[in-house]
């Protein structure tokens, strides 16, 4: 079984046979299936008229606004894992959607809190299960156990880069 990644090892190790390549197996495969699950992804997310990282945003307040009161903006950033530049543009889309409010914390007047309207966790929790089914599809080539494999090395691998000084 060969893919595009092997074509391109091969013609470097044709054109450069002095340098190992090995690690572009690794990598090339990795940025290639991220573009392609990204596009896939988006058919998912445009059926319910969101950007990835809009509902990134609607599934962070879903999962981690647990007292119902809302997240702030950093709160998000953390939670979403993106800068606050990216966390207001999305915000902004969001609320002309009517997706999310964003208010005055009662608690301090300065705080602006996130949450998300009736219609924002709904659409949320219908994007999901589709979501969640259209990633198991796109994994459904691997058994249990080499999901469980590949998890673990992706984890150890991210963790490694997360951790870096």
């Amino acid at each position: 079984m060969k893919d595009s990644v092997d074509r391109i090892i091969a013609q470097w190790a044709e054109a450069r046979p002095d340098v190992d390549v090995s690690p572009m197996a690794v990598l090339g495969r990795l940025s290639r299936l991220t573009r392609l699950f990204e596009r896939e992804l988006q058919a998912v997310f445009s059926q319910y008229s969101l950007q990835p990282g809009e509902f990134d945003l609607l599934a962070t307040l879903r999962r981690a606004d647990t007292d119902g009161y809302g997240l702030t903006a950093g709160e998000l950033a953390d939670s979403a894992m993106v800068t606050s530049g990216a966390i207001t543009n999305r915000l902004d889309r969001l609320l002309a959607k009517e997706l999310i409010t964003r208010e005055a914390d009662p608690r301090s007047r300065r705080t602006i809190r996130v949450a998300l309207t009736q219609r924002g966790q709904e659409v949320v929790d219908a994007a999901l299960q589709d979501h969640v089914a259209n990633e198991e599809r796109l994994l459904s080539i691997m058994t249990a156990d080499q999901r469980e494999q590949l998890e673990g090395l992706l984890r150890a691998l991210l963790h490694d880069h997360e951790n870096r000084g």
